[in-house]
Parts: C-alpha cells; sequence; structure tokens
C-alpha cells in the first residue's frame, strides 16, 4: 500500500514561502508524524509542494493533506485532482478541524483533532472498504513514548531548521484568537523530559527548534528540561510568554540550555486590548521591565504584535514603533488581526457581521478580512505595510542589532530574513 502525504504552497502572504535559496524554514512536524504512525506494510512519501510539483500520475492508494487556513484553497484543488483520478483523499489540520463539512467535499475523510489516535483505525478502514468520513478521538492523546517524526522523508536541503520538536502541547492560556485551544484541546500537556532528551541525542545537529506554543507553560517541567538540556551543549529556540520574566531561575536556566532567543507574543501594548482578548495576564506597563531582565539574562526577543484589535486606532503603529527602538527588540513579527476559523475572534466577528472576506487565502495574517472599529479597512493595512517597512529599514536593523555584541548572529539573521518580507510589500505614505 502506498501512502502519499502532501504539504500545499500558497500563492500568497508572506510566511512560509520558500526563499530564494530554495530554502522552506522550519520543518513542520504534522506530516512526518503521520508517516511515523503508519504501519510498516505501508510506503510512504512526502512531497512539499513548495518547492516540488505534484505528479498526477502516480498511484497512491491514499492521499493525505494538510495545510494551514491560508493555505487551504490549493489543499482543496490538489485533493480534488487526486479525485478526478479516483485516488482517496484523507485531510486534517487545525482548519479541517474547525471547518470539517466544508472539506468534505473536497476529501473523502477528515480527521478532526490530533490524529495519534485515530489514524491506524482509519488505514484499516481504507483497506476494508469501510471508510468513514470523520475520524475524531475520544481522548486527548498521551504524551509518553510518541511517535519520533520521520524525518528521513525529508529533504534535508530545503529546510533553513531541519531539526524541530516538541516537548510540550498546548497552552495554559486561552487567547481568543489562537486556534491552539480548539485543535489540542484545553489541556497543557508534556512529554516526559527524558523522552524528549533521546530524541534530541538522535539529531546530528546541536541547533533545533521546540515548536511549543508555550515552552514555559509550565515552570517546574520547563526548569527540568532546560537543566538536562545543560550537558548536552546545544542551542535551541521556542516560543514562550512574557511571563517567563518573573521567574529568574527559569530564565537563567532557558539561557543556560542553549536557549539563544523566544518568540513572545506581546500582541498589543493596549491593555483594554490584552484584557478583551483574555490576554490580560499580559501586562503591557510591565513590558519594558520584562524585556530588560529577558535581555539581561542574554536571551534574544522576537516580539509578536497584532493589529486591528477593538482599541487600536491609526496611532497605533508609530506607538508600536517607538516601543520596539525604544526597549530595542531584537525582531518583531506584525499580524493583522485575523478570524481563523475555531477561534473566539471568528465567532465574536460572525455574530457581529464584521467579515467581509471569506478567501481562505487571505486568511494569512497580512491582509485585511474584516471590519476594524477604530479604523478603516484601508488604514489598516496600509499601517502594517509602513510598520513593517519602517522596522527593517537598514537603520532600524542596525540601531537594535547592535544593542550588544552576545548573540549579533542571531540578531542580524532574524532581521535580514524578515526584511526580505518588507521589500516585497508596497510602499505607503508616511502615518
Amino acid at each position: 500500500m502506498k501512502l502519499l502525504l502532501i504539504l500545499p504552497k500558497s500563492e500568497r502572504g508572506w510566511w512560509g514561502k520558500v526563499s530564494r535559496s530554495g530554502k522552506a524554514g522550519f520543518v513542520r512536524l504534522n506530516l512526518p508524524t503521520i508517516a511515523a504512525l503508519t504501519p510498516e506494510d505501508w510506503e510512504v512519501e512526502i512531497l512539499d509542494n513548495r518547492v516540488k510539483p505534484v505528479d498526477y500520475s502516480a498511484r497512491p492508494d491514499l492521499v493525505g493533506i494538510t495545510g494551514f487556513t491560508s493555505e487551504i484553497p490549493w489543499a482543496y484543488e490538489i485533493a480534488d485532482k487526486w479525485r478526478d483520478r479516483g485516488v482517496k483523499v484523507a485531510m486534517g489540520g487545525v482548519h479541517v478541524s474547525a471547518m470539517p463539512d466544508e472539506a468534505l467535499t473536497h476529501c473523502d475523510a477528515v480527521v478532526i483533532g490530533e490524529a495519534e489516535l485515530v489514524w491506524a483505525g482509519l488505514l484499516d478502514d481504507l483497506k476494508a472498504g469501510r471508510l468513514k468520513k470523520k475520524y475524531k478521538a475520544e481522548r486527548l492523546c498521551g504524551m509518553k513514548g510518541m511517535a519520533i517524526p520521520r524525518r528521513d522523508l525529508l529533504d534535508r536541503k530545503m529546510f533553513s531548521s531541519f531539526y524541530t520538536l516538541q516537548a510540550t502541547r498546548g497552552c495554559p492560556f486561552n487567547c481568543d484568537y489562537c486556534a491552539v485551544t480548539a485543535f489540542f484541546g484545553n489541556e497543557f500537556r508534556v512529554r516526559p523530559v527524558d523522552d524528549v532528551i533521546e530524541e534530541i541525542k538522535g539529531f546530528n545537529a546541536k541547533e533545533f527548534f521546540f515548536m511549543d506554543d508555550n515552552i514555559v507553560g509550565r515552570a517546574k517541567y520547563a526548569k527540568e528540561l532546560f537543566t538536562k538540556l545543560i550537558p548536552l551543549g546545544v542551542r535551541w529556540g521556542s516560543q514562550a510568554s512574557i511571563t517567563m520574566a518573573k521567574d529568574d531561575e527559569l530564565l537563567r536556566l532557558y539561557a543556560k540550555s542553549g536557549g539563544k532567543y523566544a518568540f513572545i507574543g506581546l500582541e498589543s501594548l493596549s491593555q483594554k486590548n490584552l484584557d478583551k482578548m483574555h490576554k490580560g495576564w499580559n501586562s503591557a506597563k510591565g513590558f519594558k521591565e520584562s524585556i530588560a531582565k529577558i535581555h539581561d539574562a542574554g536571551i534574544n526577543i522576537v516580539g509578536s504584535f497584532v493589529f486591528g484589535l477593538d482599541d487600536d486606532d491609526p496611532t497605533v503603529f508609530k506607538t508600536t514603533l517607538d516601543f520596539i527602538m525604544e526597549t530595542k527588540l531584537d525582531a518583531a513579527q506584525f499580524h493583522i488581526l485575523t478570524p481563523l476559523p475555531g477561534t473566539v475572534t471568528y465567532g465574536v466577528l460572525e455574530r457581529e457581521g464584521r467579515i467581509i472576506d471569506r478567501d481562505w487565502a487571505k486568511y494569512h495574517t497580512g491582509e485585511v478580512v474584516f471590519r476594524p472599529k477604530g479604523m478603516t479597512a484601508e488604514e489598516l493595512q496600509a499601517g502594517y505595510y509602513w510598520i513593517f517597512k519602517q522596522t527593517y529599514s537598514m537603520k532600524s536593523i542596525l540601531k537594535r542589532s547592535l544593542r550588544s555584541r552576545a548573540g549579533l548572529v542571531y540578531r542580524l539573521a532574524a532581521n535580514f530574513s524578515y526584511r526580505k518580507k518588507a521589500l516585497l510589500m508596497p510602499d505607503v505614505p508616511g502615518l
């Protein structure tokens, strides 16, 4: 039996694109994990459509497809072409889990939520000719003895960051705009630390990225993990909450274990916005002090900001830029509020009649698809382009990157990577 797993490309947006050098960024763990869950009597291929075309002359017994919301139109197109050729198609992932009935108009079966407990059953049903339309586990999967992703099925040269892994699932918080809880359940789960360490020891490189949504979500666990990483002499990064700044021991271990950078969701400088999105545990007044503490520990910060929240007006872009320069944030990601299916934000904007575009290709957090309250859609889009270009001007990059000699290489690499995206964006008048 042959299984073909496909990651679709997106023709739109700024994230997840392949660079001019042919690199595709971080390895996503979903399809390599599905491959690891597949019995040995199956021949498995993973095809990344961002760098390789789909060969529709092949004859797999099953095609599995996943993708972000912004990639889903191309995922559906691929699924339709395979079904036209009589090949069964299964789909899964965050978008499909939120919109299973929509997905079923393009495929034969959907996996809703985590696949670990249902994938083998789906394959058995396919063999027996009794494939069901929906597969959903009755409980969350355990984190002990988890399948190790089949990295051997990937072309290492395609990725700028080949080794990625997961130590935890979920997030202890439940912010309105985030789909993490909707997909992984309202529970923060952790793998046994020794399982994580053994997986890392299998890497033939010293640098990797934890794909966790919040690596410090459970401080006691994080401290144990970081302590056991220290003897390995590795370098790593992950997503983390700014609450880590409140724990000096956690910060020290993060850095000592090789944690060189952290992606931190600051989201907004308005406490009203933070409170409304149920992220009130983020204290806007304490951001500057927390950033300074994290910097002092030797950790670089990629701060994430969301624009278009209800308390935002056109001044938010200049205010945020001033904050970035004052705190010398090492890098910043910017996102337009996007009502991803399955999130609280989607439900709220849907009820308020404020969603103005349902072309999923535009749901990459770089285009306005809803009607904001404090500015026009045009002002929101222009402000997004403006702050991206201002943040990644050469003057800004040098001022922030040269704050310290320590970590300079990481800062410059991150900034020039984002600068490439900024240069592709339209020029807009100054704000």
